[in-house]
């Protein structure tokens, strides 16, 4: 068989990862594919910037159609990112026939079923094994190895910025605020990091994982999203006395014809393994209905790890290609007319424990108030902490509840009746437990 020629947008720290890793294992993936697999054009606005890595002069160009004009290119691997001009680029190689790698999770989380149809339309493929949890080979066992299960979650620690700040605030005690500035520094976290902070990167993934798992379109906006910017080294402390370690989950269920896809800060039991995912590692727990719980754990992003999920990508066109099929899979691993609408369950109709941290003035009837809230909207206490007060002293202290589980409408009704009352002295903080992560 002819090599694989292939066309590259975006030659930055992945683009020359990728580039890296087709050079130094060229023998090696010519043993597995029994083809060479080259880069014929790498496009970019910038090509006189020197990324560490050495291409022939003529590979590079500031004109993207180079690529699409081209016709020995068959693949063409995405790597700007971001809506547009990714969107426009993706769209015309498939429209001239090139089967698509990308990473581009924002893309796919808010355009993807017009690029799934355009793909079909045209009988190519749309890989992305890197944009859900970098190197995590996820996305190809949900729709290879673990295709004959119907899934009932996925839950997921899906950012490393996130991940490295709530780690360092529970092991060190640090500030939020002061651990962003390092992360920052040290690479691992954007000069505007926002979309990491409050949960939006986060919430792409799981659109995706969402769709794979359970074959279902899902608007991206519908998500629920939070961030982890207003929890404080007391929340962190606190969660720790109950026995638990907070981390930004994805968290996608599907149960009595609902789905549930939200993202925020949660609560999980020192015991569980994901609560040992720690720095800038994710992980990825699907539950299958004969495969039981499965959890896939690695670096979600970096150089090496995405460039490997790329390649991998890029390995498995080749074969298909070989075997003479234009399309062997379509994207999300149902067939076409087998994706369905699936409602997503409204927030205010899940079910959580919680924890609640407020901020009262110390003064008698100050518990019997806010017990008096939480009972009247059906929510009953589990367990509590009060700090103690000391003589003299004027600030506010905590008061923090664990709940039993209880309807996320009537916590957030009881939260907004408390938050009126003037003993409070700052809005109350909830933070949301998953016991059972099945």
């Amino acid at each position: 068989m002819n090599d694989i020629k292939v066309g590259l947008i975006g030659f930055g720290n992945i683009g020359a990862g990728v580039v890296k890793l087709l050079q130094e294992n060229a023998e090696l993936i010519r043993g597995k594919v029994g083809t060479g697999i080259f880069l014929s054009r790498i496009a970019d606005l910038d090509i006189t910037t020197d990324r560490g890595v050495t291409v022939a002069p003529g590979i590079l160009t500031t004109r993207v159609d180079d690529i699409f004009d081209d016709p020995e290119i068959s693949v063409v691997i995405e790597l700007i990112g971001g809506y547009e001009p990714a969107k426009t680029f993706v769209l015309k190689a498939i429209e001239k026939g090139k089967h698509i790698v990308t990473a581009n999770k924002a893309l796919l989380a808010l355009h993807g079923a017009e690029i799934y149809a355009a793909a079909a339309r045209k009988g190519v493929e749309v890989q992305f094994e890197a944009a859900v949890g970098g190197g995590i080979p996820v996305l190809t066992a949900i729709k290879g190895n673990m295709a004959a299960n119907n899934f009932g979650s996925v839950i997921g620690i899906l950012n490393g910025t996130c991940n490295y700040i709530l780690t360092r605030m529970t092991q060190e005690g640090a500030d939020f605020t002061d651990v962003l500035t390092a992360a920052k520094e040290l690479g691992y976290a954007e000069p505007d990091p926002t979309f990491d902070i409050e949960g939006v990167d986060t919430a792409h993934k799981l659109a995706l994982l969402v769709s794979l798992c359970f074959g279902t379109k899902i608007d991206f906006n519908t998500i629920y999203t939070e961030g982890i910017s207003h929890i404080s080294g007391l929340d962190v402390k606190f969660a720790n006395d109950f026995g638990y370690r907070i981390k930004l989950l994805a968290i996608g269920k599907l149960s009595d014809g609902q789905i549930e896809a939200r993202v925020h800060p949660t609560m999980i039991p020192l015991h569980n393994p994901l609560a040992e995912v720690n720095g800038v590692f994710n992980a990825i727990r699907l539950t299958g209905d004969f495969v039981g719980p499965v959890m896939f754990y690695g670096r979600g992003a970096g150089q090496n790890p995405t460039a490997s999920a790329i390649v991998g990508d890029l390995i498995g066109l080749a074969r298909t290609m070989q075997a003479g099929a234009g399309r062997r899979m379509a994207p999300l691993g149902f067939l076409d007319g087998e994706i369905k609408t699936i409602p997503l369950k409204p927030m205010a109709a899940i079910t959580s424990k919680y924890m609640l941290r407020f901020s009262v003035l110390d003064k008698p009837g100050v518990l019997a108030s806010i017990a008096g809230s939480l009972g009247t909207h059906g929510i009953s206490i589990e367990s509590m902490v009060q700090s103690a007060h000391q003589d003299g002293d004027a600030t506010p202290v905590p008061i923090v509840i664990k709940t039993h589980e209880a309807l996320e409408g009537a916590v957030q009704s009881a939260l907004e009746e408390i938050d009126r009352n003037d003993i409070i002295c700052e809005k109350t903080v909830f933070i949301r437990i998953e016991d059972n992560l099945e």
